[in-house]
């Protein structure tokens, strides 16, 4: 298949949870097709970007918009476009550049197939009869619907539900527009099915890369290092750990007062370093997260907010961590309470889980058995053929319908 992938922003170097699964759902489906990366970003050009997609994607479109990012900042930038109809989350890469180019693609690379990478994207694609796949992530208008349920003030609060509820529409018509929806849960399919014919959504789970997560068997006994890794930038990841700071840390500390916790992501914002103190570590950006995991002895991922899949489990659970996290956390994952990974969303039973598996060595060698097998079960390559099989039958499908459009209709 001759395949056109569009993602709006830089995918490279790779940060958040989307971009990984985007690179390399991507990176296989180039291995055995062709695949043009098309890939649009605000600010001026970057010649180093489009020479590092390059080397993964030979032959990508790094495109700069032109668009200068607002020097009053993004509050400022929101404030301007209130009266957009669209969310301000999509609106912001609305680019005329982008659509002219998406057009003379559309009519001139002879594309089998097309995949629309996140929501934000589908705000320049061009009216065209090329089958385009909508990859959802996440739930967008559900993570807006958290952020306003949870979010303690009040003019906060008000944005967020000022944008679920254009998000929610947004989101409802761009489901229904599309012939096929990939979504990454069941979940999701779920919420998403009130929307549209469920028929045209298909479930592809997350993937983990198990070579770069799997770790060598140690006898070592860890320290009683708990461990949250993610993007702390991200309001999601920035609620959880000061959830988890505020209302469970105290009670785990209070039966295990040796214990320590290490949040490992990139740009923490003021509200995660202030966090910090003689128990509570913020490393801010790391050349990887393998030591970190190697040195936990629990991971925990305690989101209230949020939508998709998190790989952040997956990759705890590759590397052979016992993990404790919400059910919104792990919410679409394909794991088993008590099994490979415990479940818990009020505050003492999440706070007695962590104290359990820093104490209890028999308890946490059990999930540190059984993760690992079950994550094995979803590596990128696996995932990624599910991926093309889903592409290909859209793509078939099409050929098919312009075949009897063709054909025409048989006259009486």
């Amino acid at each position: 298949m001759k395949i056109l992938w569009i993602k709006a922003n830089k995918l490279l170097p790779l940060h958040s949870g989307g971009d990984l699964r985007s690179f390399h759902t991507a990176r296989h489906l180039a291995g055995r097709n062709e695949l043009c990366f098309f890939s649009y970003y605000d600010g001026p050009r970057d010649e180093h970007y489009a020479r590092l997609l390059d080397q993964h994607f030979p032959g990508a479109c790094a495109v700069s918009t032109g668009k200068l990012r607002s020097p009053t900042g993004r509050a400022a930038d929101y404030f301007i476009k209130q009266a957009d109809s669209a969310p301000y989350a999509v609106s912001r890469f609305q680019s005329a550049r982008v659509q002219r180019m998406l057009k003379t693609l559309f009519t001139t690379g002879d594309f089998d197939v097309a995949v629309c990478d996140f929501l934000d994207a589908a705000v320049n694609l061009p009216s065209t009869t090329l089958p385009i796949a909508l990859f959802q992530h996440n739930v967008e208008s559900e993570i807006w619907r958290r952020h306003a349920e949870t979010e303690s003030n009040p003019l906060k609060r008000w944005v967020y539900g000022r944008e679920f509820r254009k998000m929610l529409a947004y989101e409802q018509s761009a489901v229904r527009r599309f012939p096929l929806v990939i979504a990454v849960s069941d979940h999701d399919k779920q919420l998403m099915s009130a929307w549209a014919d469920a028929s045209r959504i298909t479930v592809i789970p997350t993937g983990v890369d198990l070579s770069h997560y799997r770790m060598e068997n140690s006898d070592r006994k860890p320290a009683p290092l708990v461990v949250f890794v993610g993007a702390m930038d991200w309001e999601p990841n920035v609620d959880a750990v000061e959830f988890f700071c505020r209302d469970i840390w105290p009670m785990v500390r209070a039966k295990v007062p040796e214990a320590k916790f290490r949040i490992v992501g990139r740009n923490p914002v003021r509200r995660v370093q202030q966090l910090a103190d003689a128990s509570i570590e913020v490393t801010g950006r790391v050349p990887s997260v393998i030591d970190h995991l190697r040195d936990a002895a629990v991971v925990v991922v305690p989101l209230r907010i949020g939508g998709g899949t998190r790989l952040k489990i997956y990759e705890a659970m590759a590397a052979g961590k016992a993990v404790v996290s919400t059910s919104v956390g792990a919410e679409g994952l394909d794991v088993h309470d008590g099994r490979d990974i415990v479940l818990a969303d009020e505050v003492p039973a999440f706070a007695d889980a962590v104290c359990r598996l820093l104490s209890d060595e028999e308890a946490r060698k059990r999930l540190e058995l059984a993760a690992p097998k079950l994550a094995a079960s979803y590596d990128w390559s696996a995932v990624a053929a599910r991926f093309e099989s889903a592409l290909q039958q859209l793509a078939q499908r099409t050929t098919a319908n312009q075949d009897l459009v063709g054909q025409g209709t048989p006259g009486r």
